[in-house]
């Protein structure tokens, strides 16, 4: 019974956690990160101003709600690469995968949030950081691979950083193609330049 309880309190403290993130985006886009309170984004998410913090500790955190969803869906989806597969070859097709799912609406509103505030601007390279030490972990789970070894380290830096690079180059076109298109062709060019040096 404690396991059904936990469940369900589990279910329902992520249904809020989305509710305020759907919310908070909703009203970023329509009047600004800067002139949007916290009492505004609680009120439309029906619920008080102290359940807010329950859940995030600043509107920047629930900004940056998406990254840490996209991180899990990156590491879920590496996860599913054949065991045998080279780190880099499984980090590379993992990150495409997770970047099918992407919402482009929400990279670009959040695109637009950093640009204009300097807090997120330096929250966004503590976030990416993150990111990166999480991508090690994973690799260093996988068979016969160790989380501080230098190969996992070097993969997981060049993974991410690649990542950054091909979503600037995407929100920079600014047209409506797909941003897997992007990654692979930032891959594309570290292979072509790869090559030359060697």
């Amino acid at each position: 019974m404690k396991a059904v309880v936990s469940g369900l309190r589990e279910r329902k403290r992520r249904q809020t956690r989305d509710r305020l993130t759907e919310a908070g985006m909703t009203l970023f886009l329509a009047q600004g990160f800067e002139a949007t309170t916290l009492d505004q984004i609680a009120a439309a998410a029906d619920i008080s101003r102290r359940s807010f913090f329950h859940h995030f500790a600043s509107k920047e955190d629930l900004v940056f709600a998406w990254q840490d969803s996209f991180c899990l869906a990156l590491l879920d989806a590496l996860v599913l690469r054949p065991a045998d597969e080279r780190p880099i070859d499984a980090a590379i097709n993992a990150l495409i995968a997770a970047v099918g799912d992407f919402d482009r609406d929400q990279a670009e509103a959040l695109t637009r949030f950093v640009e204009e505030t300097p807090a997120l601007r330096d929250r966004e390279q503590v976030k990416y950081a993150l990111m990166e030490q999480a991508l090690a972990e994973a690799l260093g789970q996988r068979p016969g691979a160790t989380a501080d070894s230098l190969e996992i380290r070097l993969v997981a830096m060049v993974v991410i950083g690649a990542m950054r690079i091909a979503g600037e180059n995407w929100r920079r076109a600014g047209d409506r193609a797909r941003p897997d298109i992007y990654v692979r062709r930032v891959f594309d060019t570290l292979r072509a330049a790869v090559a030359e040096e060697s």
